[in-house]
């Protein structure tokens, strides 16, 4: 289970707690998302953070995101990599899109929430998830992690995400045009406040569009995984008139268990003493707490970020 409070992550044992916190030189890759979503704008700006301010170069990409930025870091094609909690969790405990096996994953930090949007066309007759049945719904990529949420969703509304809507698996650009062409009548997006992509969805179809109030859905998705909590995507997010309730679940960074603990903690303490010019780059860095970065419950928590985290 993700925990969302208390003491923080489980200690890593590997060796490492007595490294010193400056990086080594080499080059790191960072796993983020899709292209109009944040993952992927804080990515970039990480990797920037990282190359101007230690002796690492670091390059951030494109990606599915969460489950596929898992599977690709314990594949090492990448050094880190942005993933929700609840996948990372799927992910440590064997479980989910990584059943029967348990991936050996560890966290630099919990990051900022992201918040689940359910937008839906307004002509559509949709007022409730349940709504969605036999509607054409944009689940995200394939795996991602808003992929893995979006299925979640429909069952705990009663719908099986294979039979009861006509899911299509699209990354955020192509869902973006199916909503404005019309050839969409809902999507689920899984991301921080504000997201590029939805911005553009709702100022182009400004009086066509609506997210769900996903209220009534949170404690039956906090029975599947305790991280989900209830969230608010505030009105002026996407200049929709009103404050739209929903549920959120935190993010994390991730690294394998072998990543070099002095590299673990010069990047952990970075963030933490530059955060504001992450901030810069997108306002979802705002929520970076240092006092949370260790609930990362049930993924480790790297003994360099541990260290840095100490400090």
């Amino acid at each position: 289970m993700l925990a969302v409070a208390g003491c923080g992550g489980k200690q890593a044992t590997r060796a490492g707690d007595g490294a010193g916190c400056e990086a080594a030189d080499g080059r790191i890759t960072i796993a983020t998302g899709n292209s109009g979503g944040v993952y992927y704008v804080l990515g970039g700006g990480l990797a920037q953070l990282i190359s101007g301010n230690t002796k690492l170069k670091a390059t951030a990409a494109e990606t599915g995101a969460s489950v596929q930025n898992i599977q690709q870091l314990v594949n090492k094609d990448y050094d880190i990599a942005f993933s929700q909690g609840d996948t990372a969790t799927d992910a440590v405990n064997g479980t989910g899109p990584f059943a029967g096996k348990p991936q050996k994953i560890q966290a630099l930090a919990r990051i900022y929430p992201n918040s689940t949007h359910v937008l839906v066309r307004s002509d559509a007759g949709i007022n409730t998830v349940a709504d969605l049945r036999g509607k054409r719904v944009s689940t995200g990529s394939p795996k991602s992690g808003t992929e893995v949420v979006a299925n979640r969703l429909l069952q705990a509304a009663g719908l099986n995400p294979e039979t009861d809507v006509q899911a299509q698996r699209l990354d955020l650009a192509k869902t973006s045009d199916g909503m404005k062409s019309g050839t969409l009548d809902a999507l689920v997006w899984v991301g921080g406040l504000p997201t590029a992509q939805i911005t553009d969805i709702t100022t182009s179809m400004k009086g066509k569009v609506k997210l769900l109030d996903l209220s009534a859905l949170v404690e039956p998705l906090k029975k599947v995984n305790p991280g989900y909590g209830p969230g608010i995507i505030p009105a002026a997010s996407y200049g929709l008139g009103a404050d739209v309730p929903t549920f959120v679940v935190p993010n994390m960074l991730l690294v394998r268990e072998d990543f070099p603990a002095a590299n673990a903690c010069a990047i952990t303490k970075l963030i933490f003493d530059k955060r504001a010019d992450l901030e810069k780059v997108h306002p979802a860095a705002k929520q970076i707490d240092k006092v949370t970065a260790r609930q990362t419950d049930p993924v480790p928590l790297h003994a360099g970020a541990q260290q840095a985290l100490a400090s």
